[in-house]
């Protein structure tokens, strides 16, 4: 079955239908990691985006239920170069188009990716029309300039939880995966909590949780219109603020808890979470051209002159030139430039804008976690 990818410029490919038929609307991105489509598709950071993979093959391995970053995808569609029809992979529980049939997220294979990358790169994020069923070239070019895109929306508030929540009270879910555990052994120990922290959740994905706790953190997770008072009535040793989709200008509520949590808690943020402290301090942001998505992001600590490769998925960045004296870019994206990085000189606070999770990705920063321990330990961020 014929699928059309129509682009709001004019710009439009052809490919075959995979996954659901139907027709969807969402900003179109592109992420060039190699692997970890699962995780991509799970992430609530995609909520209304459309994604291709730069990388030709995809679905060689599967869908599991144990990869996944939240518990359903959000992707509004998905564009691949090829599928893999039958994977190969013991772990594997479905195939990639099954998974997209159950979920009802249409996709399109035989799609010049790179091509598709290309265009997005030189004339910046759009929105798209990615359609299965019978209409026009111009009728789903219309139906992308009309559509919904990204700037100005509140995504968060359809992905956050609702309820509070703690993260794996027995233990279950957090163990480091292995071959052994995965096939009857005894799973690694975790250690003991040593910190309870409040996680605030934007979309968070659930490899951060797992890391905090391998980290000795007993998670606390509240939803995103969690009050400051409502946050420390749990008495936390610390403050956390997770990845999110959408436009962080768009979360005035989000804002106004974390500046009234400065001060009173230790605070780590991450992606969203290191954007809503931009806010909080002051700063504002900015809608990136194309975006950072995908698993070789270089990074440049200006601290201590290191590089590191992260894992990255956002459209937005701290404006540098928005942040009072009080605050230090500690990073910044050795691309474009872009801030990665920032802290409170006099204040408990840090942030990063990438994933030191990395589901899927390197392992170059998971040491934030140890860091946030270090920062409710003695109170500031070496």
């Amino acid at each position: 079955m014929r699928a059309l990818l129509a682009l709001e410029d004019g710009r439009f490919f052809e490919g075959e239908s995979f996954g659901a038929t139907g027709t969807r609307v969402g900003e179109i991105c592109f992420n060039t990691a190699m692997t970890g489509y699962q995780e991509v598709l799970t992430d609530p950071s995609y909520r209304g985006q459309i994604v291709a993979m730069t990388y030709p093959l995809i679905g060689n391995y599967g869908i599991n239920s144990l990869d996944q970053e939240s518990r359903s995808p959000h992707v509004r569609g998905f564009i691949i170069e090829e599928l893999t029809e039958v994977p190969s992979n013991w772990r594997s529980e479905m195939s990639l188009d099954e998974y997209l049939r159950r979920w009802k997220i249409p996709g399109a294979q035989g799609i010049d990716t790179r091509a598709l990358t290309r265009h997005l790169r030189t004339r910046g994020a759009m929105k798209a029309c990615l359609t299965t069923e019978e209409i026009s070239l111009e009728e789903a070019t219309q139906r992308a300039i009309e559509g919904q895109g990204v700037i100005g929306m509140d995504y968060v508030r359809e992905v956050s939880t609702s309820e509070i929540y703690q993260w794996d009270p027995e233990d279950k879910l957090s163990a480091p995966w292995s071959i052994a555990a995965a096939n009857g052994g005894s799973k690694r120990a975790l250690p003991p909590i040593k910190f309870r922290i409040v996680a605030y959740d934007y979309g968070i994905k659930q490899n951060i949780l797992r890391l905090l706790r391998q980290k000795g953190f007993g998670v606390t997770v509240v939803p995103a219109s969690t009050t400051a008072n409502e946050a420390l009535a749990v008495n936390p040793d610390g403050i956390f603020l997770s990845n999110g989709p959408g436009d962080p200008a768009a979360l005035p509520y989000a804002h106004k808890a974390v500046h009234d949590l400065m001060g009173k808690k230790p605070i780590f943020g991450i992606c969203l979470g290191h954007q809503i402290l931009g806010f909080a301090f002051g700063g504002s942001t900015f809608k990136l051209k194309f975006g950072h998505r995908g698993a070789n992001q270089p990074v440049k600590d200006l601290g201590s002159g290191k590089v590191a490769i992260t894992a990255q998925n956002h459209g937005f960045a701290v404006d540098p030139d928005s942040l009072p004296p009080s605050v230090e870019v500690t990073h910044i994206n050795l691309n474009d430039g872009t801030v990665e990085g920032m802290r409170h000189k006099e204040l408990p606070i840090f942030s990063v804008q990438y994933h030191p999770e990395a589901a899927p990705g390197p392992h170059d920063a998971s040491y934030f976690f140890d860091q946030f321990a270090d920062l409710i330990e003695k109170g500031r961020v070496d």
